[in-house]
């Protein structure tokens, strides 16, 4: 399973990004998490939309924040903090502490991910839906 990031969601309009995800949905190859179901309730344009979009996404399997998930997104934090990276989004350290808690990968257009994998023990798949740089 790969946990959806909002640099992915953001580009869903996006051809390339679009056909992965429709893809990645059928084949219930993608799961959430809390902090993204709310930054993609975030972009919605009106409380219709809100609806389509938390209706589409909530059939997803979902990876809890448990008491475990809060300790290690503080414990990456402060390991990131301590090589000067600490101000990384701390919705992609409680997604990534998902990730690692679910035995899951992130799907992402976002090097912070990488940075997280490589800087703290927290281990999951970084999968870019698309090369960096290649998306707008």
């Amino acid at each position: 399973m790969l946990l959806l990031d909002n640099s992915v969601w953001a580009r869903r309009r996006e051809p390339s990004v679009r056909d992965w995800l429709s893809a990645a949905m059928e084949s219930a190859q993608l799961g959430v998490c809390l902090p993204f179901l709310l930054e993609a309730g975030f972009s919605a344009q009106s409380g219709v939309e809100h609806e389509n979009i938390m209706r589409r996404l909530t059939l997803l399997p979902q990876a809890d924040i448990t008491h475990r998930v809060e300790k290690l997104a503080i414990k990456a934090q402060g390991k990131l903090a301590r090589i000067g990276h600490h101000r990384l989004s701390p919705t992609d350290l409680i997604i990534a502490a998902c990730a690692h808690e679910a035995r899951a990968g992130v799907l992402h257009y976002d090097g912070d991910y990488d940075l997280i994998l490589e800087h703290t023990e927290l281990e999951f798949e970084s999968r870019w839906v698309a090369p960096a740089g290649t998306l707008a």
